[in-house]
C-alpha cells in the first residue's frame, strides 16, 4: 500500500511540473530573466505551491503523525556552512544556465526530453562524485585521527 500512495503522489506531482510548465526550460530561463524578456507566468505557479504546501504541513502537523505510521521526519540541522551555501549557489547556477532542476528534470523524461536526458546524467555523475568526495574525506579524517592516536 505504501508503495503504491507514494508511486501515485510522484506521479501527480511529475504531472503537475508537466502541467506548470517547469520542465520547459525555455520557460524556465524566461521566468529567470528579470533584466530582459521576464516571463512572470511560473511566480503563479509557485505562489500556488509555497500556499499548497503551508497548508498542506498545518494539515499534516494537526494529525501528529503520518497516515500510514511512522513519524515525520523533519530536519534538525539548522547550520548554514560553507557545503550548504556551495550547494546552493551550484544549484542556482545549474538551475539559471540549463533551465533544469532535479525535479522537473525527471518529470521531463517522460516527455522525451534529450537535454533532460543529458541533464539527468550529469545530475547523477555528479551525485556520485559528491559521494565518493564524502568517503575519501571521512577515510581520510579517519586516517590522520588514527595517526595522531599513534603518535600519542
Amino acid at each position: 500500500m505504501r508503495i503504491s500512495i507514494t508511486f501515485l503522489s510522484g506521479l501527480v506531482f511529475g504531472f503537475g511540473l508537466i502541467v506548470s510548465g517547469l520542465v520547459d526550460p525555455a520557460k524556465v530561463l524566461g521566468f529567470l530573466d528579470i533584466l530582459g524578456h521576464w516571463n512572470p507566468s511560473l511566480a503563479f505557479t509557485m505562489g500556488a505551491a509555497v500556499l499548497t504546501t503551508a497548508i498542506g504541513y498545518r494539515m499534516a502537523f494537526r494529525r501528529g503523525g503520518p497516515i500510514l505510521g511512522g513519524t515525520f521526519m523533519v530536519p534538525t540541522l539548522s547550520d548554514i556552512d560553507a557545503r550548504l551555501v556551495g550547494g546552493a549557489a551550484l544549484f542556482g547556477v545549474g538551475w539559471g544556465l540549463v533551465g533544469f532542476c532535479p525535479g522537473p528534470a525527471v518529470a521531463a523524461l517522460a516527455t522525451g526530453s534529450r537535454s533532460a536526458f543529458v541533464f539527468v546524467l550529469a545530475m547523477l555523475s555528479g551525485m556520485l562524485l559528491a559521494r565518493a568526495s564524502d568517503i575519501l574525506s571521512a577515510s581520510a579524517l579517519a586516517a590522520r585521527a588514527a595517526a595522531k592516536g599513534g603518535r600519542q
